[in-house]
């Protein structure tokens, strides 16, 4: 049996590494931060979404960078297989809206809890150790590290990305693979805000929208998704917003626009405001659009869009109506790039996919070196499909090291 070093002690790492012991490997976690699962325990505000239930050929069109390479993986160990894993570990587990999976008592610290003692009772874990380079001599591994240096048969490398530097996901897994002769795709955010430079957004910073489309021409391609957004700081969030994110975050070219209405087309649209007129005529304009959006918005609709929303109904003309539906149904934004990278909830981008096995997850370069979850340049959208990733190529992973 091999010893093996695992380096980060997240999903996949804690995965990987219970996994292997089970089989009789000697197993160390090297992990830097002062105890397992850092960003695990933040994930869906501290709930957990553990994976999404669906068939496998509905999740892969959930990846949106390496769905082809992740096919195995996912067939290999579905979110069926997963929720079976935790079930049989002790972890009751509920399905939510959209099939997300999580722990019955909403909890993340129970899965952190249930994967340390119970799935990981024989790995030796190894806490404020870094490592700090990777060197393979006589097909034996040295890792040297902040405590000193450390010889393996095998290095599972399963740091993360480099969203959420609190949580110890500082990108050092990528230097490991520069180390040792891999190809970094460049790493963007995905899963994050967008900002805006209009003028506007400092007035409704906080301010949430149910019920809309967000619009987006990227890069020539046009596509829209409905849901929920906020306005920030400096842009927009939100369920929605997020997705989004990862669908334009390589684009060079990005037109947005939000349709407050999208459950009405604009000729519907236009005979809902002449009823409203008709029943409101002698008030100010500013009484319907309180009525159509949120009174916050509708003050900042009204100045951007150039009608008086103090004149009288009666005195709105024709040409000014046309105005108002034209963007009630679309409304510009002007986007102005993405937040930070620390910003995401994942990170697009890693260990170029060209240079590892799909079945194994081992380095087709450096015999004896994998690579798992989120250092790969694997993302997904929001819902359990990210975990699922990490779940999933840490069963591959384990199933196949020889």
């Amino acid at each position: 049996m091999s010893k093996i070093a695992i380096i980060g002690a997240g999903a996949s790492g804690l995965m990987v590494s219970g996994l292997l012991a089970k089989k009789g490997h000697d197993v160390y976690v090297l992990e830097k931060n002062e105890k397992v699962g850092k960003k695990l325990y933040i994930t869906v505000k501290g709930r957990c979404n553990l994976t999404n239930l669906c068939l496998p050929d509905e999740f892969i069109k959930n990846v949106v960078r390496g769905e082809k390479f992740m096919t195995s993986a996912i067939y290999s160990f579905s979110s069926e297989d997963c929720i079976k894993f935790f079930e049989g570990l002790g972890l009751k587990t509920k399905v939510e809206r959209g099939n997300r999976v999580f722990p019955e008592s909403d909890k993340s610290s129970d899965v952190i809890k249930i994967l340390k003692e119970n799935h990981c009772k024989d790995v030796r874990f190894l806490f404020k150790c870094e490592v700090l380079s990777i060197t393979k001599q006589n097909d034996k591994f040295l890792l040297n590290t902040n405590t000193g240096k450390m010889e393996f048969d095998n290095v599972i490398i399963a740091t993360g990305g480099k969203s959420y530097k609190s949580t110890g996901s500082d990108g050092a897994g990528f230097k490991f693979a520069k180390m040792l002769g891999h190809t970094v795709e460049t790493l963007v955010p995905a899963l994050c805000p967008l900002i805006l430079t209009d003028e506007f957004v400092k007035d409704l910073q906080g301010v949430s929208l149910k019920n809309v489309q967000l619009n987006v021409i990227s890069d020539g391609k046009k596509f829209g998704l409905f849901g929920e957004m906020l306005f920030t700081d400096k842009g927009i969030s939100g369920p929605v917003v997020l997705t989004v994110s990862s669908l334009i975050n390589r684009a060079k070219d990005v037109k947005l626009s939000l349709d407050f209405k999208p459950a009405l087309t604009q000729e519907q649209l236009e005979q809902r405001i002449l009823r409203d007129f008709e029943s409101s005529k002698n008030k100010n304009l500013k009484f319907v659009l309180n009525g159509l959006l949120p009174k916050t918005v509708a003050k900042v609709f009204a100045d951007v869009v150039g009608v008086n929303a103090d004149k009288k109904v009666h005195d709105i003309t024709k040409s000014e109506r046309k105005i108002i539906v034209e963007n009630l149904k679309n409304f510009k934004l002007n986007y102005g790039g993405l937040y930070d990278i620390d910003t995401g909830i994942v990170t697009s981008g890693g260990v170029s996919l060209k240079e590892i096995n799909p079945k194994t997850f081992e380095s087709k370069l450096v015999s004896g070196v994998y690579f798992l979850g989120e250092v790969l340049d694997v993302d997904a959208l929001t819902g359990g499909f990210n975990l699922q990733c990490c779940w999933s190529s840490a069963y591959a992973c384990a199933e196949n090291l020889v």
